[in-house]
């Protein structure tokens, strides 16, 4: 496992779950069937942002979650104190004692994390005690729900940047602690550092910034604050040109690369927080070549995401080499959230009876489970490009290289020529890794490589080709004989 320093408010504490899990759990237990064990999958039903892929993170919490997991007698003495509705103590004394000597024994499997995922696949199978799948089930969507959102986010942005692309949105995320991991994700996702010292301290980011209009405003005139902060920094200084007038603070900016030259230094970088970004870097870039200073990059910020970025770069012919991006990749601000789900598709009452499949059926057909002990296999091409991938059941070895929409069963999609590979891999072993986790600079070249893969149509901002995720023939058969069954159909 990777380092990450003291937990940040509580995020790996067992408590980090929802009252009914706890509730269902002491059901079980009363009810005898708390060894009973179960298969659940964790998946999503769309991909965000209305695009083509979705980037998984978040795999690394979720293990160090289950690694950690117990409850303190601190946790124990506030569920000890829950009332039911009555008024009566919701937990027995005696389940809450099962609770304290609980140790997690649980199998999981899982995608690599900055794998590039889609709609409907297994992201992990969790395997053990139905108790222990049931009570770590709102931790492992938190987790991995949250961090791939802010990790597609990224990517997106990424993808269109044309440069490197600074994360800095901890003043605006959800919490700190919902910071601390959007700039996790933010760095798994592509960007080049973050500003969230934490972040960086907890999982060994590249951090960056430059200063605030604070810092010039505190000062008589703004050359004087731009000559103080490059005697501060000589070699990490960036200035920010837009307090007062943009192109003015260009100006000054001039004044001051000069003077660093002459002391052997080198002024970085200008920042523009405001104004017409696309306008306003043109000139300011005739500017510093015109004064010999062609080595200074320009940095763009202000509420920019993967629309404006593409918009400046393609449209606006803007003259920018790096970004800034807060709020709207901290927050995943146009669809804060994945909808992941949890699910169970197996059961059964000992470790030496087989699997039974189970499914849960909607009138949604996109809100119905599948069945089964499930595995995804991925196909790429002679060109190492996706072709599609098969969600199948472990128990029922595919017996052909083909995918079956599970909407419509006659579009199907032969994949024989390709090759297949498995995406669920072995994570957790009777509640303990057994893969070491990588740093999010090793999880970003996931992300790169897997996109690589990736035709270029599934990777448009808009109108994205939607890539094939089918059944194997014989899960889909399995599943519409259980839907049958279910509505009293045979």
């Amino acid at each position: 496992m990777r380092p990450t320093g003291d937990k940040p408010m509580g995020q790996d504490h067992a408590l980090i779950t929802d009252l009914y899990q706890l509730t269902m759990a002491q059901a079980y237990w009363h009810s005898g069937k708390q060894d009973t064990e179960a298969s659940f999958y964790l998946h999503f039903r769309e991909n965000p942002f209305k695009g083509g892929y979705t980037v998984a993170c978040g795999i690394t919490q979720a293990a160090e979650h289950i690694e950690r997991f117990s409850f303190t007698n601190e946790d124990l003495a506030y569920l000890s104190s829950v009332k039911a509705s009555n008024g009566d103590l919701l937990f027995d004394p005696l389940f809450l004692t099962e609770l304290a000597n609980l140790t997690l024994t649980l199998d999981i499997d899982a995608v690599r994390e900055g794998e590039v995922v889609f709609p409907r696949e297994p992201i992990l199978r969790v395997t053990g005690s139905i108790l222990q799948c049931q009570i770590v089930e709102t931790a492992l969507l938190n987790c991995i729900g949250f961090e791939s959102v802010v990790a597609t986010k990224a990517a997106r942005i990424c993808s269109v940047a044309q440069g490197p692309v600074a994360e800095f949105g901890l003043r605006r995320a959800q919490g700190p602690a919902g910071g601390l991991f959007a700039s996790y994700a933010a760095i798994v996702g592509g960007c080049s550092s973050t500003s969230n010292v934490a972040a960086g301290k907890r999982f060994d980011l590249p951090v960056s910034g430059t200063h605030a209009h604070s810092w010039v405003m505190a000062f008589d005139s703004e050359l004087e604050a731009f000559r103080a902060y490059a005697i501060t920094f000589p070699h990490n200084c960036t200035l920010l040109v837009d307090t007062y007038d943009t192109l003015k603070g260009v100006a000054n900016a001039i004044i001051v690369g000069h003077e660093m030259e002459q002391r052997g230094e080198q002024l970085a970088a200008i920042r523009i927080d405001s104004g017409d970004l696309a306008w306003l870097s043109k000139q300011a870039r005739a500017l510093l070549d015109g004064a010999g200073l062609a080595y200074v990059k320009i940095i763009a910020s202000n509420d920019l995401d993967e629309h404006t970025i593409l918009s400046l770069t393609t449209e606006q012919g803007a003259r920018i080499d790096a970004w800034g991006v807060g709020t709207r990749l901290a927050t995943a601000f146009d669809q804060p959230a994945l909808g992941c789900v949890y699910k169970m598709s197996a059961v059964r009452s000992s470790h030496d009876e087989a699997w039974k499949p189970c499914l849960k059926i909607s009138e949604q057909i996109k809100k119905s489970s599948l069945p089964g002990t499930l595995a995804v296999r991925r196909y790429l091409d002679e060109n190492n490009i996706m072709v599609g991938d098969m969600i199948y059941d472990l128990l029922i070895p595919p017996t052909e290289d083909r995918i079956i929409d599970p909407t419509d069963d006659l579009r199907q999609k032969d994949l024989s020529a390709a090759v297949p590979h498995e995406l669920l891999a072995p994570l957790i072993r009777k509640g303990k890794a057994v893969r070491s986790m990588p740093s999010a600079l090793e999880a970003q070249e996931t992300v790169r490589t897997s996109l690589a893969q990736l035709d270029t149509s599934n990777k448009r901002l808009l109108n994205s080709h939607s890539y094939p995720v089918g059944l194997e023939r014989s899960l889909l058969a399995l599943r519409d004989r259980l839907v049958r069954e279910a509505r009293g159909l045979v």
